[in-house]
């Protein structure tokens, strides 16, 4: 597939310092990928006068006026009822009318994951989509998931997580035979909750047994044993929120080290290209954008308070699921 077959709908408004955030990224995007169309959905008039006051240069888009914002209050009944004309609901009825496309919001989560259920549906088989993103480990970085679209899973949506992670990796690595965990409080088969149980039964008597590698605890998590991990919805976004505060903690308690006196800045000058990596691979922005596997179309959520940069990568995730057709991969596994 081309560049010039691929469009992306984007949801300028969702998210903290909109639209500006989303449209510089939009522009960093754009500077390398010149040929993706960009279809930008959200206020006209505040979107014209953002690029225009910042002078920004975005290749090759187009914006649809939409006239009503998600807000981080809204409940289900008014997400579905009183939102049509919304940046989310209209990007998402684009792309369900357009082959070769995908949408990326920073916005509200659940309007994301309640919209891209009713709009796009469900691949046959999956019963719950799962929030899926990459995650440093000390070999590169392994894929979890759920990260929060579920508070409760059975062994079944812990099942059809694995098979669609499994269907994500091949294409990031398709060179690698990846191995699966399934987070839990240790890693005896008698340990945790009963659908853990279950699911580690499920996996291990399935086609993916030889991955399955059973049950990871959360402090193995980083150390590249696993690549893709699974857990319901409650515990990844938890480990999730941790790790991110985690890197925030450990990045500006090392500043102030290397701040601290003239042999210390010595140091950091020294040391300056390993410090960069170091923060390149603990950086959330790196990392930013994840998909909602199992709808039935690419639908990918940036943090809501993602800088450019970050956006940025979320929208480039975006375009490397449909360059690769990610849910055509995901129903071929089911089907076989």
């Amino acid at each position: 597939m081309s560049n010039r077959q691929i469009t992306i709908a984007i949801d300028a408004m969702g998210g903290e310092n909109s639209p500006f955030k989303c449209l510089k990224g939009i522009e960093i995007f754009s500077s390398k990928n010149p040929y993706v169309k960009l279809k930008i959905f959200g206020n006209e008039s505040i979107i014209i006068n953002t690029i225009r006051d910042n002078k920004l240069k975005i290749n090759n888009f187009e914006i649809i006026n939409c006239v009503e914002n998600v807000l981080d209050e809204d409940n289900a009944n008014v997400i579905l009822r009183s939102r049509k004309n919304s940046s989310i609901y209209q990007g998402l009825s684009f792309v369900k009318q357009n082959h070769h496309s995908g949408f990326v919001s920073a916005g509200n989560t659940a309007a994301l994951m309640i919209l891209s259920r009713l709009i796009l549906g469900m691949i046959d088989g999956v019963n719950r989509p799962a929030i899926c993103s990459k995650i440093p480990n000390n070999k590169s970085f392994s894929l979890m998931m759920d990260l929060g679209a579920n508070v409760y899973v059975n062994a079944e949506n812990l099942l059809q997580f694995a098979l669609m992670g499994y269907s994500y990796f091949s294409i990031i690595d398709p060179k690698r035979n990846p191995k699966i965990g399934l987070i839990n409080i240790g890693t005896e088969n008698n340990k945790g909750l009963e659908f853990l149980q279950d699911a580690h039964d499920l996996i291990s008597n399935s086609f993916l047994k030889n991955n399955f590698l059973g049950f990871i605890e959360p402090n193995k998590i980083t150390h590249g044993t696993c690549d893709i991990i699974l857990s319901d919805g409650y515990t990844g976004n938890i480990i999730l929120k941790t790790a991110e505060g985690l890197s925030d903690f450990i990045t500006s308690n090392l500043k102030n080290v290397f701040t601290k006196s003239f042999i210390n800045k010595l140091s950091s000058k020294i040391l300056q290209k390993d410090l960069k990596n170091f923060k390149n691979l603990i950086d959330p922005d790196e990392y930013n954008g994840a998909t909602l596997l199992g709808i039935n179309g690419i639908s990918v959520k940036s943090h809501g308070n993602a800088t450019p940069y970050a956006f940025s990568c979320a929208i480039n995730n975006c375009y490397d699921f449909i360059l690769n057709d990610l849910n055509k991969k995901i129903i071929d596994n089911f089907k076989s």
